[in-house]
C-alpha cells in the first residue's frame, strides 16, 4: 500500500483537488480503470474517522462502548452507507443520461463513483469532525446568533465542499457532458443556510443531539 501518496491525496483534497482527479485520468491511461486499486487511501480514511470519533466522545461525554457504537455508526452508516447509496444514484445518473455518443462503448464504473464519495467525504469529516470540535462547547453549542451562525457556517461550507469535489470528480471524466448540473444543490444548500440563521436552527447543535440519541 502506498500510504505517502494516498497522503498526497489527502493533502491536495484540500488545496488543490483537481490534481487528485489528474491521477484518475492517468490511471485509466495504464491500468484502464479510473478507481482506486490501492486500499491505503481507504485506511488512511479509516484512521480519521477513528481519531475524529474520539473528539466527538470527549464532547458528547461517551463512555467506552457508548464510543464504539458511535465509531460503528460513522463508519457503516455516515461513511460507507450513505457511499452505496451515492454512488449507485451517480452511476446510474452517469451512465445513463451524461455519457457523450462518443463515450457509448465505455461507462462510469461504479468503483468510480464510490471514490468520488470518498474523495468529497474527507474534507467535511475534517471540517465538522475536526475543526468544529475545537469551538463546539465554547461558542457553537451556545443559543447565541454567533453560535448558530459558526455551527451553521461550518455545514455550509463542508457540504459545498463535497458538492464541488462530486463535481470535479465526473467534470474530470471525458466520456461525461452536463456535468454542471452536480453543482444544482449548491443554491439550495444557501437557500437553507439562510432560512436556517432566521429562523434560529443550530443544525451542529440538531446533529450532536442525534448522535447522542444513536449511542445513548
Amino acid at each position: 500500500m502506498d500510504f505517502e501518496f494516498a497522503l498526497w491525496q489527502l493533502f491536495y483534497l484540500f488545496t488543490a483537488p483537481q490534481k487528485v482527479y489528474r491521477n484518475f485520468h492517468y490511471r485509466k491511461q495504464t491500468k484502464s480503470q479510473f478507481a482506486r486499486d490501492d486500499p491505503a487511501f481507504l485506511v488512511l480514511l479509516g484512521g480519521c474517522l477513528c481519531i475524529s470519533s474520539v473528539g466527538f466522545a470527549i464532547i458528547l461525554g461517551l463512555g467506552f462502548w457508548q464510543f464504539i457504537r458511535f465509531l460503528l455508526y460513522v463508519i457503516f452508516v455516515d461513511c460507507i452507507g450513505a457511499g452505496l447509496l451515492v454512488a449507485t444514484f451517480f452511476w446510474y445518473v452517469t451512465n445513463r443520461y451524461f455519457r457523450v455518443r462518443s463515450g457509448e462503448n465505455q461507462d462510469v464504473e461504479w468503483g468510480y463513483t464510490f471514490d468520488v464519495h470518498l474523495n468529497a467525504f474527507f474534507p467535511p469529516l475534517i471540517i465538522l469532525h475536526g475543526c468544529q470540535l475545537f469551538i463546539y462547547n465554547a461558542l457553537i453549542s451556545n443559543d447565541w446568533f454567533i453560535s448558530r451562525f459558526l455551527g451553521n457556517t461550518f455545514w455550509l461550507i463542508a457540504v459545498t465542499y463535497y458538492v464541488y469535489i462530486t463535481f470535479l470528480g465526473y467534470s474530470s471524466l471525458p466520456i461525461l457532458q452536463r456535468t454542471h448540473l452536480t453543482l444544482i444543490p449548491v443554491p439550495f444548500v444557501i437557500l437553507i443556510y439562510v432560512i436556517t440563521l432566521v429562523t434560529g436552527w443550530n443544525i451542529s447543535k440538531t446533529v450532536m443531539e442525534f448522535y447522542r440519541q444513536r449511542v445513548v
